[in-house]
């Protein structure tokens, strides 16, 4: 009998153990679950700590409001897309991607072939607070889908800005006043350099031009003076021009007028081999008077020295275009992405919705210090923007508010996305400063090449 009570207990315990073991299990499977549920998101690194506190901030505060987590990666400008097109190749993209360089690149190009998760309904909300143009930098089409919709989300804007050196200039005895006319404007530089020679500053340039095939700078620099002497490469339908005589010799011209510079000793030597971050550092070096940046980023690293930020250095506005006219300037619309792959869509799209929501979005382009700016109007009524006090951000954003602005023509079709990424002009750049064709030759190569791309994109449409 001792022994039957013995069993009977062995029995009830195993039992029980097994019962816990059973029960247990699914709480762990949930709670497994929930740990992997984990919003991934990948950010181009910020040039100033404050624009990451800004993004780590409104990601805290999102995360507190909503039980969610979030696994916040911050990349170079050079990993980031690197790592974005490994992690798609493998199958495991970020949840949420921003890259500096991707609208100008691989956006277009994901979005055709469907790898972008449609995000109008991220939109849809502030959708009033746009431009149409705005909206138009982010319409793009699928081509596996067959239809053209909202594939990235607008959140800020960027320009090219001119700065340069007062106490410099003021040192060349050429007056304080910067030409406005384009030739005259392009003549004072030279002049600068030449007269600060004479008195014995021997490694001083007056142009700070990018030649490079490494960096995008190069490309996006040209695309402006293309800009601003009217040269449509594609029409507003998006079509190809450049078989056209007239924009073929146009193409010339400007290639030639460009790479003067370097030949005539206006440009530092090392301009052909600089990346996006050499111009920043000759001209903070003093090597050179001027420079022209797509971002802000040269006096925003000096502002903690109010001597330089105040007094010495200055932006500007660009000259008048060769025919007169005032200058349009090119804006590229910075744009998150959601992947069709990513593993928590749903919470991505939760996030982003949160994020364009005015008063988190305003105090994240703030933390950029002029890097990026508005493109919702009522946040350009921050102060921030506007004072008079501040020499650089004030007149860069009237380049935005004041003036008249244009979309990159990747904007117009997809194709000349491609155009960016192959970095055509700087190898037509680097034909004519470094394998010795001509200006001729090198545009003929290049039109060449945009030709063949398009036809490609065609071909897979």
């Amino acid at each position: 009998m001792k022994n039957k009570f013995l069993a009977i207990i062995v029995l009830f315990i195993l039992s029980f153990i097994l019962v816990t073991c059973n029960a247990s299990q699914p709480q762990n499977s949930v709670q497994k679950f929930q740990s992997e549920k984990v919003l991934t998101i990948w950010w181009n690194r910020g040039y100033y700590p404050e624009q990451e506190e800004a993004l780590k901030k409104i990601v805290a505060e999102w995360e507190d409001k909503t039980d969610n987590k979030v696994e916040l990666l911050f990349f170079s400008e050079d990993d980031i897309l690197q790592a974005t097109i490994d992690g798609l190749e493998t199958g495991k993209p970020p949840d949420l991607l921003f890259s500096e360089r991707a609208e100008f690149t691989l956006i277009p190009q994901w979005a055709w072939e469907g790898k972008l998760l449609d995000v109008s309904d991220v939109i849809a909300p502030v959708k009033n607070f746009y431009s149409h143009t705005i909206l138009k930098s982010v319409y793009l089409y699928n081509n596996v889908n067959r239809k053209s919709s909202n594939y990235s989300v607008p959140i800020m804007q960027q320009g090219l800005h001119i700065h340069y050196w007062y106490d410099l200039i003021r040192e060349a005895n050429l007056g304080e006043e910067i030409p406005k006319n384009w030739d005259e404007f392009w003549q004072f530089w030279q002049n600068a350099q030449k007269n600060l020679r004479q008195q014995g500053q021997t490694n001083i340039y007056g142009l700070g031009l990018p030649m490079s095939i490494d960096g995008t700078d190069t490309s996006i620099v040209f695309e402006q003076i293309l800009e601003a002497n009217n040269l449509q490469i594609l029409d507003e339908q998006g079509k190809l021009q450049i078989d056209k005589t007239a924009v073929r010799q146009k193409i010339i011209e400007i290639l030639d007028w460009y790479t003067s510079f370097y030949k005539n000793g206006y440009v530092p030597p090392n301009a052909i081999n600089w990346l996006n971050y050499d111009n920043n550092t000759n001209f903070l070096n003093r090597n050179t008077l001027m420079t022209i940046n797509p971002s802000m980023s040269i006096p925003g690293s000096q502002q903690e020295d109010e001597e330089i930020y105040l007094n010495q250095m200055r932006t500007i506005d660009f000259p008048n275009n060769p025919n007169g006219a005032k200058p349009t300037s090119l804006v590229s619309i910075k744009q998150p992405v959601i992947f069709t792959s990513s593993a928590h869509p749903k919470l991505a799209k939760e996030f982003l919705s949160y994020l364009v929501e005015p008063e988190n979005l305003g105090p994240y382009i703030k933390g950029s210090r002029g890097r990026y700016f508005p493109i919702m109007p009522q946040l350009w009524k921050d102060p921030f923007w506007t004072n008079k006090k501040d020499p650089h951000i004030s007149v860069a954003s009237q380049q935005f508010t004041e003036y008249q602005t244009s979309l990159f023509d990747h904007s117009r079709s997809h194709a000349y996305s491609q155009v960016h990424s192959e970095n055509i002009w700087s190898k037509a750049m680097q034909q004519v400063l470094i394998q010795g064709l001509s200006p001729t030759e090198a545009t003929d190569i290049a039109i060449n090449q945009i030709q063949e791309i398009f036809s490609q994109w065609k071909t897979q449409s």
